[in-house]
C-alpha cells in the first residue's frame, strides 16, 4: 500500500452541458475528433478516467483537455487546462505536442530556476523523483515526460515555485514529502478492501496469467490510479498543501500575467491531481467558465497490438 501511494504520488502531482448538436469552433485545435459541450454552471472536476470496452475490460487512460472562457466580455481570450500524466505512451506526448504551438502561451510546471528551459539531451533522469519515473516507465513500457514533450517550443512558459521557493513553502507549513505520502497511505487504507480494489487485483492476476506482464501491470496500475483519484483531499487537507495549491497560485500568478502582456489563447499544461484546484481558482478568481471538454489517450490498455492515440474523445 505504502509503494503504491508514493508511485501514484510520483504519477500524479511530481513534475521532474449545452445541446450536442451545437458544437464549439474547433478550428485551433490540430485533433478535433468530437468534442463535448459543457454547461457554464455545471463545473468541471473530472480530468482522468478510465474508457472501458462492451465487455467491462478496459480500453485506456485518457486525460481532459477542458476550455475555459469569460462568463462575460472578452470572447477572444480562453484558457485550455491540458491534464498530464508523467509517463505514458508516446502517441500521447506525440498529440500533446501538436497542441502547443496552437496557442500564445502554454504554462508549465517543473519545480526549478525561474526561466529555466529544458533540453531533451538524454540525460533527463537526474533526481530521485524523475529516477522513479523512470523505473516505472521502463516496468509499464511507457515513456517519461520530459523525454517526450518538446519544452524548446518558444510560447513554452515556466510557471511553477523554484526549488527555493518550495522549500521555504513546505518549512513555513511544517510540511514533508514523507508526511504527505503518510497522509495519502492512511486515506488509502480504506480503500485496500473496497470491491473495486479486489476486482482490480482479480484482473491482474487474470492478465498476468494470459501472458502479458506488460499489459497487466501497466492495467493494474491504471485500476489503482483510479482508486486513489480521492487522495489528492486527504494530501491538501484544509490549509491546501505546498504540493499542490501553492504551486497552483503560482501558476495563476504567470496567467495573469500573461493575459495583462495581450496573450488570448493560453494554456495550461499540469499534473492531473492540480486541475480540479486550478479549474475552481479560475472560476472563482478569473470568472472563467467551463466550454468544452476533450479526452485524449494517455495509457493504451488494449489487448493485442498497440493501437495509437485517437486524439480527443467524447464522454461514454
Amino acid at each position: 500500500m505504502f509503494l503504491r501511494n508514493l508511485c501514484l504520488l510520483v504519477l500524479a502531482l511530481f513534475s521532474p452541458v449545452l445541446p450536442a448538436q451545437q458544437q464549439p469552433a474547433v478550428t485551433d485545435i490540430p485533433v478535433p475528433g468530437a468534442l463535448q459541450p459543457v454547461e457554464a454552471d455545471a463545473g468541471i472536476s473530472e480530468f482522468v478516467r478510465l474508457k472501458f470496452g462492451q465487455n467491462k475490460q478496459p480500453l485506456s487512460l485518457q486525460v481532459a483537455v477542458v476550455r475555459f472562457v469569460p462568463r462575460s466580455g472578452n470572447s477572444n481570450l480562453h484558457v485550455d487546462l491540458i491534464s498530464a500524466v508523467h509517463i505514458g505512451e508516446s502517441a500521447y506526448y506525440q498529440t500533446i505536442n501538436a497542441l502547443f504551438p496552437h496557442y500564445d502561451a502554454v504554462l508549465y510546471e517543473l519545480v526549478a530556476p525561474q526561466g529555466t528551459r529544458i533540453v531533451r539531451d538524454g540525460n533527463e533522469r537526474k533526481g530521485v523523483v524523475s529516477g522513479l519515473q523512470g523505473w516505472m516507465g521502463d516496468a509499464l513500457g511507457m515513456r517519461m515526460q520530459l523525454e517526450e514533450v518538446d519544452y524548446t517550443l518558444p510560447n513554452l512558459v515556466h510557471a511553477d515555485l523554484s526549488p527555493e521557493e518550495f522549500s521555504q513553502s513546505m518549512k513555513e507549513r511544517n510540511e514533508s514529502v514523507v508526511g504527505l505520502i503518510g497522509r495519502a497511505w492512511i486515506a488509502g487504507m480504506g480503500q485496500q478492501y473496497s470491491t473495486r480494489a479486489a476486482l482490480s487485483q482479480a484482473r491482474l492476476f487474470k492478465n498476468l496469467l494470459s501472458g502479458n506482464r506488460e499489459l497487466a501491470l501497466k492495467t493494474f496500475a491504471a485500476e489503482q490510479m483510479m482508486l486513489s483519484a480521492g487522495l489528492d483531499d486527504a494530501i491538501e487537507g484544509p490549509d491546501g498543501s505546498t504540493l499542490v495549491s501553492v504551486r497552483n497560485k503560482k501558476a495563476l500568478q504567470v496567467l495573469r500575467r500573461e493575459i495583462a502582456a495581450g496573450k488570448q489563447k493560453l494554456a495550461i499544461f499540469y499534473g492531473v491531481a492540480h486541475m480540479p484546484d486550478i479549474a475552481r481558482r479560475l472560476v472563482a478568481e478569473f470568472d472563467l467558465v467551463p466550454d468544452w471538454v476533450g479526452w485524449i489517450d494517455a495509457w493504451n490498455l488494449r489487448q493485442g497490438p498497440d493501437v495509437p492515440s485517437r486524439g480527443f474523445q467524447t464522454r461514454r
